[in-house]
């Protein structure tokens, strides 16, 4: 069962991805060994497939690197839900393919509680509270992004057909 790992406000790209990294690193899988580390030491090396990150307003803050949402799908994250995200992350994220979700309700989720989100139904299923959450599905043209891979396997696709 997937986990939640939960943040606060104003989670910045320089802790999802440290910057010093940022021109040494171009492998995803590596990328994805520093996720999260200078915010949480513990992130990278127990987080599972299908985890999510949860956080609170203004996700992704800060520069525009993209690495802050390839690392995270690297690392196995299905999904980022905060109650808000900066514009720059929000938009790597679908281009990555990696769901950034945007949920009032992430006060209700706590770190280490089993959860499941349904994309499509705009509903997280907090199984550890017995709880459903719904929130604004992501529309349907930025939802093809991110079941093709991201945008450059889309547009690969869109021009293959």
């Amino acid at each position: 069962m997937p986990r939640a790992w939960k943040y606060g406000d104003d989670v910045n790209t320089d802790v999802i991805f440290p910057g010093k990294y940022t021109y040494t690193i171009s492998d995803p899988k590596e990328m994805a060994e520093h996720a999260l580390e200078d915010l949480d030491p513990d992130f990278a090396g127990n987080v599972r497939e299908g985890d999510i990150v949860v956080a609170g307003k203004n996700f992704g803050c800060g520069s525009s690197r993209e690495q802050a949402a390839v690392c995270l799908k690297a690392a196995g994250v299905s999904a980022v839900v905060a109650k808000s995200f900066a514009r720059i992350f929000y938009r790597n994220a679908i281009n990555a393919g990696l769901p950034a979700v945007v949920c009032e309700g992430v006060d209700s989720i706590e770190h280490g509680d089993e959860v499941e989100i349904d994309l499509k139904a705009g509903k997280i299923i907090n199984r550890t509270k017995g709880v459903e959450i719904g929130f604004t599905p992501i529309p349907d043209f930025m939802m093809e992004i991110i079941e093709d891979g991201g945008l450059l396997p889309h547009l690969k696709k869109q021009l293959n057909r």
